[in-house]
């Protein structure tokens, strides 16, 4: 489920499986969907993901990518540590920008924003 936290950044609570893969397809399918001006950027919350398959980090990199084309930023937050170890066992942990808690991810966006001049 999105939550508009502004404009500019729509924060996603993300769900376990079976829901999970629907949910990051619509928001992939949403991104793309979107002119490079009005894309904005994203954080997901994945405090209560418990695993991601090969399909979900496929998913988390084509989301990532449609970002990075529009010049806009993903941060992942609440990592859990059984999530956190398939990022550090597939090196998708340098790949990834990644926060502790929402709210400290949407603030690293902001000031990261307002560094960049938008």
């Amino acid at each position: 489920m999105a939550i508009e936290w502004s404009d500019d950044i729509v924060l996603s609570e993300l769900s376990d499986e079976p829901m999970l893969s629907e949910e990051l397809n619509a928001i992939a399918d949403r991104l793309a969907s979107l002119e490079p001006d009005a894309t904005p950027h994203v954080v997901l919350n994945l405090g209560r993901v418990s695993y991601l398959n090969s399909s979900n980090l496929a998913q988390l990199l084509r989301i990532r990518k449609l970002l990075a084309a529009a010049g806009r930023i993903l941060k992942l937050c609440a990592v859990t540590d059984e999530v956190w170890s398939v990022m550090m066992v597939t090196g998708l942990d340098k790949v990834f920008r990644f926060a502790p808690d929402p709210m400290t991810a949407l603030a690293g966006i902001q000031l990261e924003d307002e560094a960049r001049g938008g």
